[in-house]
């Protein structure tokens, strides 16, 4: 290679004018539209922004799920309420087993009163059997002369009572047993519709300011003890010994007596020679 040849030089070639000018032309126009641009910038930024949203739209797979969570919903809801009327129901048959359970407790007890009652009057009945037949066997034991003076107090206590005649207090008791003849008869009963012999004897004694005590026993001593042979009305009669008696009534004139006599007959009238008593009190 030649010594005097030719080689590049590294060096940038020089601009020429135009380009220059070129360039910042360029430069000034891109500055020149920035410019405008933050004018407008400012401008938009004083203006108020209205921004929109756009709601999803529902898809077909959307409106499947809402249908079906729908009827889900309604569903329970209608289990919610079959099962609220089951209750009801239940409720309903169980106050219903409790109202007839308490009414057949009810029934039962007042059917074994009435048997208890029934059993009470039998027994007193067997009681008053007993008892005529041991005073007929004395009797018939005694001999003639006892027995004529047995008919001989019969006769004599007929005739005085069959013309006695009630006044006052008496007259007003005997008033008062006569008005309830045809009650029932009730255990323990103090009226005004169901008696029992000794509540029937104190009610009609109460009523003329006569206190009495509440059963036979004690009804049987409350006054003075008479014969039965001079019987006056208004006396209290009783069956048994006195302090033990197991029946009570009124003797109201004329060989009659009212009491309440057992559950089968209820209050009634009858003759002494009906149930002859053992003694007699008298309180007026």
């Amino acid at each position: 290679m030649s010594h005097t040849a030719h080689i590049r030089s590294h060096r940038k070639p020089r601009r020429s004018a135009s380009t220059i000018a070129m360039r910042a032309g360029v430069a000034g126009g891109v500055l020149s539209t920035l410019a405008v641009a933050g004018a407008a910038g400012s401008a938009s930024a004083a203006e108020p922004v209205t921004q929109t949203l756009e709601l999803p739209t529902l898809t077909a797979d959307l409106s499947a799920q809402v249908a079906q969570s729908a009827d889900a919903t309604q569903q329970a809801a209608a289990n919610y309420e079959l099962r609220a009327e089951r209750d009801a129901a239940l409720s309903k048959a169980a106050k219903q087993a409790k109202s007839d359970l308490a009414d057949a407790k009810k029934k039962a007890e007042a059917k074994k009163r009435a048997e208890a009652a029934r059993k009470a009057a039998a027994e007193r009945a067997a009681s008053r059997s007993a008892e005529r037949a041991t005073l007929s066997a004395s009797t018939t034991s005694g001999g003639g002369s006892t027995a004529s003076t047995s008919a001989s107090a019969s006769t004599s206590a007929g005739a005085s009572t069959s013309t006695s005649t009630a006044t006052g207090s008496a007259a007003s008791v005997i008033a008062f047993v006569k008005a309830q003849v045809g009650d029932a008869y009730v255990s323990g009963g103090t009226g005004p519709n169901s008696w029992d012999c000794s509540g029937l004897v104190q009610a009609a004694f109460k009523q003329v300011g006569v206190s009495l005590p509440r059963v036979s026993q004690d009804q049987s001593t409350a006054g003075t003890q008479v014969s039965l042979s001079n019987l006056q009305p208004g006396d209290i009669l009783y069956w048994g010994g006195a302090g033990s008696a197991y029946h009570v009534g009124v003797y109201v004139g004329d060989g009659m007596f009212v009491g309440a006599q057992n559950p089968s007959t209820g209050v009634v009238e009858r003759p002494l020679s009906y149930d002859p008593p053992t003694g007699a009190v008298r309180v007026l």
